[in-house]
């Protein structure tokens, strides 16, 4: 058990653990105390310094993030001098920085500009260092803008990148009044091992790092009136895109939300939710595949563990980090893509458009998914899958421009035809929630009955620890499965990608013993992806994650395999799980090189 320290701030006495920094003491009693380089999800850095204390008795201030409380200290959070420093720094902040707030695009949602709110910033007192310096812009990813100009360098981004994701793409470069965050070389993001993630952007206080946006594009699809534009939105925006719109963390909008849709004028409003059931039939039959080929036919050519593919952001890691390991990840392509495959083959033939006519836009909360989107394999429906992909921000900032009061909207359904979905496709937002999915489905083909656990929750693929595993023994198979009899399935689910560092070093030793492996990039999986709502902190992603699960318990069908419309579409259309037509639309290039 700790000690207890007890200490007084602002004249307010109070008792807390040893170890307890300056900042944490005073949220105790409700004492806000401004920081830029603190976020709860990173290491503590100390850079930017505007949350200086005074600490009576000693002459220089104090680092509130960075500096533990001890026995008597006598804390003030709001002395002329802790007043007058705060003030300084931000001044200095501000004199070096693209102050251009109208034209930037977290104009109300920047930190910085928060601050100079607080602290009524009308005069600068220090020379104006901004229109003296040449920055950079960095606009040449699909997924990330890089503003030199807006960057106040408090290492945030840095510490993102190396510490959640174990990447590190950006680092710090030059000293002095040169210091600057770069890149290898200080070549562009898309030219260094940048997995688009964009944790760097939900973790940035200033308009430093943001997504590409393609709003204007859509705008212009929309109002084009020779294009049927055609709308679907992944299983996370549902419970993050109200953040964004002045409701309560993790609050469920799904019917608002497709209300907002339609009357932005898409003309079809579908749900990635009914691909993400797709994937599972084919993601599915793709593990019983591997796992016939292994016990039965001892061809290890397609090896296990294999790895979900459904992650852009981790498919990109895995590429740059362990290319030899590639047979080891699914051949699926994302729900997103799926989609879009089907969206400009199958839908157009049964709405009767010429695919030509049909722009696919996609609402997900991720910013790589823009970069998925690009890749040259993902064209085979004859066409780019997916013409533009919006983040969940994006989608509320047009909802907004607008004018649409989304609070007052009615509750809305999905048009039918890759509209209806189920529970386990609602998972797919949560880190875990592929795997319970697969689990769900994968079970019941192999034994004829329902995964054992109460109501359907494989509760050992829940929550947010970064890495977590469970086994679920096989037993009664149907007599096709008879091979599985008895073996007991080795799962591991990983979010963030230094844990994903982790798992893969595990397999590329093998001392992995694991038959599936599910990876997300970000922390919490997409709930908590880089096109959320911001600020996304881990209380935020708690709430996300209860609301996930609070809408599969509410759905009327919680297994993708009995989902009606996914049923349909392989009778009418694709004929059979993991068979040719879905090898040509739904998975990978390095599928069909390998085996056709």
């Amino acid at each position: 058990m700790k000690n207890k320290i007890n200490l007084t701030i602002n004249g307010t006495a109070l008792t807390v653990e040893e170890g307890t920094t300056i900042l944490d003491a005073a949220k105790v009693l409700g004492i806000k105390i401004p920081v830029l380089c603190y976020h709860k999800d990173l290491c503590i850095a100390g850079n930017c310094r505007v949350c200086v204390v005074e600490v009576v008795g000693i002459s220089k201030l104090f680092a509130a993030c960075a500096t533990p409380v001890w026995e008597g200290m006598d804390v003030l959070t709001n002395s002329l001098m802790v007043r007058n420093s705060r003030k300084h720094i931000i001044e200095l902040l501000l004199s070096e920085h693209n102050a251009d707030c109208t034209k930037c695009y977290k104009n109300g949602n920047c930190e910085l500009q928060e601050l100079a709110a607080e602290y009524k910033i009308t005069n600068q007192d220090f020379i104006d260092i901004y229109h003296a310096k040449d920055y950079t812009v960095d606009s040449y990813s699909p997924s990330i803008i890089k503003d030199d100009s807006r960057c106040i360098r408090c290492q945030r981004c840095v510490r993102t990148c190396e510490e959640l994701q174990g990447v590190g793409a950006l680092t710090v470069a030059h000293k002095g009044d040169h210091m600057k965050i770069s890149t290898f070389f200080n070549k562009p993001i898309s030219e260094v091992v940048c997995t688009n993630c964009g944790q760097c952007v939900i973790h940035c206080p200033t308009g430093a790092l943001i997504e590409r946006n393609y709003i204007e594009e859509v705008w212009d699809a929309i109002a084009d009136p020779d294009k049927h534009v055609v709308v679907q939105t992944a299983p996370a925006v549902r419970i993050g895109l109200g953040e964004a719109l002045e409701l309560d963390a993790g609050e469920r909008v799904t019917g608002k939300m497709v209300s907002a849709l339609r009357r932005l004028g898409f003309n079809s409003v579908l749900d990635t939710d009914f691909t993400a059931d797709l994937t599972i039939l084919e993601e599915g039959t793709e593990l019983l595949h591997r796992l016939k080929s292994i016990l039965v036919d001892k061809d290890n050519k397609d090896p296990l563990p294999m790895t979900t593919s459904c992650s852009p952001g981790w498919v990109k890691f895995f590429e740059h980090i362990y290319p030899d390991l590639k047979p080891h990840m699914s051949t699926c392509k994302s729900p997103q893509q799926m989609f879009g495959a089907l969206a400009k083959t199958f839908y157009a033939k049964k709405i009767e458009v010429d695919p030509e006519k049909i722009v696919s836009v996609s609402i997900m909360p991720c910013t790589a998914k823009k970069y998925e989107a690009d890749r040259p394999e993902m064209r085979d429906s004859g066409f780019k899958d997916v013409d533009y992909v919006l983040t969940t921000r994006e989608l509320a900032i047009m909802i907004q421009q607008a004018g649409i009061e989304f609070s007052e909207l009615p509750e809305e359904k999905y048009d039918s035809i890759m509209g209806s979905s189920s529970g386990a496709a609602v998972i797919f937002g949560a880190t875990g929630g592929v795997m319970e999915a697969a689990l769900r489905t994968v079970y019941e083909i192999v034994t004829g009955r329902e995964v054992p656990f109460e109501g359907l929750n494989i509760t050992p693929v829940r929550g947010l620890e970064g890495v977590r595993e469970a086994t679920i023994k096989i037993e009664g198979t149907v007599p096709e499965y008879k091979f599985l009899e008895g073996v007991e399935v080795k799962c591991c689910v990983a979010h963030g990608l230094a844990n994903a560092r982790t798992v893969m070093e595990k397999v590329k030793e093998g001392k992995a013993d694991y038959h599936f492996i599910e990876i997300m990039a970000c922390p919490g999986g997409c709930l908590g992806g880089g096109g959320q709502p911001i600020p996304t902190t881990p209380e935020i992603r708690q709430k996300r994650v209860e609301a996930i699960y609070a809408e599969d318990a509410s759905m009327a069908i919680r297994k993708s395999h009995e989902n009606p419309e996914i049923i349909q579409l392989y009778k009418e259309f694709l004929g059979e799980p993991y068979g040719h037509l879905s090898h040509k639309l739904l998975h990978t290039e390095y599928f069909e090189r390998e085996r056709y």
